[in-house]
């Protein structure tokens, strides 16, 4: 007897579920479908049921891990607002926190997929594009909004996303290794930010002066 519409559904959740865990650990090519079949709680042959190939769950992974980003993203600036506080700032926080380095299952897809992106296939690839063009503009609304011009947003929202990215892979590299470490690249590069960010709004102030 075949397996419900409905519970179809749910094991291919649990399979994508599963494979973003092992994928965001040990990266796309270090893991193998007996292996990500048998965390999901089956067996290997079962996974064509759900997907044609590596590749196509790949790309359904990905495709869920940066709506899922996204989500956290929007969900991040809406609470700095109701809270009234700096949406930038928050999100800089949030960010390089030890809380999201330690979160490698379900923190930022962009920084938790950046090794493998290139080697994915076309499809994953073009998600992976698509959802940092999306995250770099909804960033370049949001410092938008908080400087109240346009002017060289999108150029603060790449470099500060960049920056971003770069400093939290660096400390997770060596977080277990060397925590001491991991955790002055941490810090250093969130206060170094922060106070980059309070000088564009410093900056934004004295204009505003000057034109009054």
């Amino acid at each position: 007897m075949g397996i419900s519409r409905q519970r179809a559904i749910e094991n291919r959740h649990a399979i994508v579920a599963a494979a973003e865990k092992l994928f965001r650990e040990r990266g796309v090519d270090a893991v193998g479908l007996a292996e990500l079949m048998k965390a999901a709680g089956f067996t290997q042959g079962g996974f064509y049921n759900h997907f044609k190939s590596k590749d196509a769950l790949v790309a359904a992974v990905v495709d869920k891990a940066m709506e899922d980003g996204g989500d956290t993203f929007a969900s991040i600036i809406e609470d700095a607002r109701s809270a009234d506080a700096d949406p930038v700032k928050q999100r800089i926080q949030w960010y390089l926190s030890p809380e999201h380095r330690a979160d490698i299952d379900a923190g930022c897809p962009l920084s938790g997929f950046v090794g493998d992106a290139r080697r994915l296939g076309e499809v994953a690839r073009d998600a992976y594009a698509e959802a940092l063009a999306v995250n770099l503009e909804q960033f370049t609304r949001v410092i938008e909004e908080t400087n109240g011009n346009k002017e060289d947003s999108r150029s603060k929202a790449i470099t500060l996303f960049s920056q971003m990215v770069g400093t939290l892979l660096l400390s997770r590299a060596v977080a277990d290794i060397a925590p001491a470490l991991s955790d002055e690249i941490l810090d250093e590069g969130r206060q170094h930010l922060l106070s980059a960010v309070d000088t564009q709004h410093g900056t934004r102030s004295r204009r505003r002066s000057r034109q009054g």
